[in-house]
């Protein structure tokens, strides 16, 4: 396969981030965890992003694979969501993702709306996925 395909801008090594903050309505489980679908959206909305960047189109997502729940996701966080174009096909585009809490909530008491910067981001989600652009 090539690193590139005619009419389309996309290459092998592309990236596209986005940065989101989890609002508390999310929280699903006991200790203000999210569920891992929340991941698996947002990797939707940045595999969007790459395919409008490459092919002037949403494009459809067609599969997952190797999708691993790392470290868990909480109302509060900061999110970084990254996609890593991996391989170029005629039509086909399959993408690295991950997932990295960037800050977290740190409610007290005192100081409700505490929250901090992690020194070292934690990877909480990855995955690979393939998504299919008009040919």
């Amino acid at each position: 396969m090539s690193s590139s395909t005619a009419g389309s801008a996309a290459e092998v090594g592309m990236t596209v981030l986005h940065r989101r903050y989890v609002p508390y309505a999310h929280a699903h489980y006991a200790g203000n965890l999210v569920d891992g679908a929340y991941s698996l959206g947002l990797f939707g909305d940045v595999a969007t992003e790459m395919c409008i960047r490459t092919d002037g189109d949403e494009g459809l997502f067609a599969s997952y694979s190797d999708v691993q729940f790392r470290a868990p996701v909480r109302a509060g966080d900061v999110l970084e969501v990254s996609c890593e174009l991996v391989r170029v096909g005629t039509r086909s585009r399959v993408m690295a993702f991950e997932v990295r809490v960037v800050a977290r909530g740190a409610a007290t008491a005192d100081r409700p709306g505490a929250a901090h910067v992690l020194a070292d981001p934690i990877i909480a989600t990855t995955a690979t996925g393939t998504v299919v652009v008009p040919g």
